[in-house]
């Protein structure tokens, strides 16, 4: 179970971050509400926290599973999202980085 919960605290922080600085250049946040974007570090530095303590628990105190789940689920939320909010298309080179990050998962998640 701490798994799945590191996972959906990284999924949260990872779109908090997104929003937070890609969706600044979108929206134009920067100039309009600085001081909420700075505040905004707040809660997701606390899912990143609470996706690392989920995910070292998982695996026995490792540290180095929590890193890559975390790079991996960050991969996977910035080319979504960058498809929906950017329009940005999907490359070869994106499908490729995407394959990557899932691999990185999935040898994180499910070899023992």
């Amino acid at each position: 179970m701490s798994l799945i919960y590191g996972v959906l605290w990284a999924f949260l922080g990872q779109l908090f971050s997104f929003m937070q600085m890609q969706g600044g250049i979108k929206y134009g946040w920067y100039d309009k509400y600085p001081i909420i974007l700075i505040l905004s570090s707040i809660p997701s530095t606390w899912f990143y926290m609470k996706s690392v303590q989920h995910l070292v628990d998982a695996f026995n105190g490792e540290l180095w599973p929590s890193r890559l789940i975390g790079f991996g689920v960050g991969i996977i939320v910035f080319v979504t999202l960058s498809i929906i909010l950017f329009k940005e298309p999907l490359t070869a080179k994106t499908l490729v980085c995407l394959l990557l990050a899932s691999t990185i998962l999935g040898i994180q998640i499910f070899w023992k």
